[in-house]
């Protein structure tokens, strides 16, 4: 009983660097979806399935929270982290499902340079997260969190640019439309990548 009320600090960190490699999977089958537009059925259903396990990572997260009496940093900085990390996914499925919905033709290069930026956000994440399990060597994670912010600025020039292009290019205002909400995804997903950071960077200063 006592080792069902107490999680081994390890699960946690488990848990959390399985949720980041699961959001490095979700990002690159976000661009192999923009890449490769004609196979998209297949690769939307691989997404939506990549989300549902970050879900369930996430549940498990809560649910050793709920019943730890010892963590191995803030219990609401472990919360805030679970749900960040779970976000970045959401707006991956969410750009992948108004890609689908709005049946378009072809992404354009603004789609691919957002998707990659935001592949490259989850891969620093993916390289920062494992640094939680040495709470004594927590300064390193700092150095990563600015590489994450200085991304997701790359990001907000690219939606800027493409915003910019989409209104002065654009042949009608449902394309504007369609178009407006998939970058706006894009971006938000990155967004999500820097909340991600400023959590990480929240434990790092505390412990370092």
């Amino acid at each position: 009983m006592l080792r069902f009320m107490m999680p081994r600090e390890n699960e946690y960190f488990d848990l959390f660097e399985a949720s980041a490699q699961n959001i490095v999977k979700a990002a690159r089958k976000l661009q192999e979806l923009i890449n490769n537009w004609d196979n998209n059925d297949v690769i939307a259903a691989e997404i939506t399935e990549i989300e549902h396990i970050g879900d369930t990572i996430t549940h498990q997260i809560i649910e050793h929270l709920n019943r730890s009496f010892v963590t191995p940093f803030d219990r609401e900085d472990i919360a805030l982290l679970a749900h960040s990390l779970d976000d970045i996914t959401d707006f991956i499925q969410s750009t992948s499902d108004y890609m689908m919905l709005y049946k378009i033709e072809t992404p354009g290069q603004k789609a691919r340079e957002l998707a990659e930026v935001l592949l490259q956000s989850a891969i620093e994440i993916e390289k920062t997260i494992p640094l939680l399990r040495k709470p004594n060597e927590y300064k390193p994670i700092l150095a990563h969190c600015v590489e994450i912010n200085r991304l997701e600025n790359v990001a907000d020039l690219i939606f800027r640019s493409a915003i910019g292009e989409l209104f002065e290019k654009a042949g009608n205002i449902r394309d504007i439309i369609k178009w407006r909400e998939i970058y706006e995804n894009l971006e938000t997903a990155t967004d999500r990548c820097e909340d991600v950071a400023n959590a990480l960077e929240g434990v790092a200063l505390k412990h370092a």
